[in-house]
């Protein structure tokens, strides 16, 4: 491994710093964009239950903002429910779009990763090429270890700088996805409960909180 690193000459330097952020961004986001912690599954129901039982009072809404993304996004609508539907609505997607943001935190560094990484390997295979035509200019074509070295490096900053940006590619869009199917069961969750509140939705489809 070390044989490979010094092949590749000054440009592994970056590409390394990039492989060590970008496992650190996967790492931290993988155990971060769980659904269970940012939406739980019967956290509505145990709203409604709290509702239905003349439960939710300032400490709730405390517990409930806390608790969750999607709580803090009902906590947001169940604050202004009094103000009327469209207010409940405004605040629910201020909140939902605060969540968002912080649920995206580090994508768009491991994006610029996957993006950037084949290019800084490109450019040790340019800079690799360079040297070998410096050297045949220098020496002649005879000097096959000059050569070769130089043919080295550049192959080797390519393959280090696919080998970061695949993997970072494949995390960034597998983040996106769960990102996207996280917002769409918050905003399903929404909706239930400004339906609800204001009278436009039976709670039958309500499961009981557990």
């Amino acid at each position: 491994m070390k044989e490979l690193i010094f092949a590749g000459g000054w440009m592994m330097i970056p590409l390394i710093l990039c492989s060590i952020l970008a496992v650190a961004i996967c790492i931290e986001r993988f155990w971060t964009l769980r659904k269970a912690n940012i939406a739980p599954k019967h956290l509505l129901a145990q709203v409604w239950v709290w509702i239905k039982n003349n439960q939710l009072d300032g400490s709730r809404l405390k517990e409930l903002r806390k608790d969750s993304h999607l709580g803090s996004i009902l906590a947001a609508g169940l604050i202004n429910s009094k103000h009327g539907r469209e207010i409940m609505k405004e605040s629910i997607e201020q909140a939902a779009a605060q969540s968002i943001h912080e649920m995206e935190r580090f994508l768009t560094a491991l994006g610029t990763i996957a993006a950037v990484t084949p290019l800084m390997g490109l450019l040790g295979t340019v800079l690799g090429m360079i040297k070998v035509f410096t050297e045949i200019m220098a020496q002649g074509s005879g000097n096959a270890g000059v050569l070769a070295g130089g043919i080295s490096e550049a192959l080797v900053t390519t393959a280090a700088g696919l080998m970061v940006a695949i993997p970072a590619l494949i995390c960034f869009r597998v983040f996106q996805r769960r990102i996207d199917e996280i917002v769409v069961f918050m905003e399903q969750e929404a909706v239930k409960l400004v339906d609800v509140l204001h009278g436009d939705r039976e709670v039958t489809d309500t499961p009981e909180a557990k």
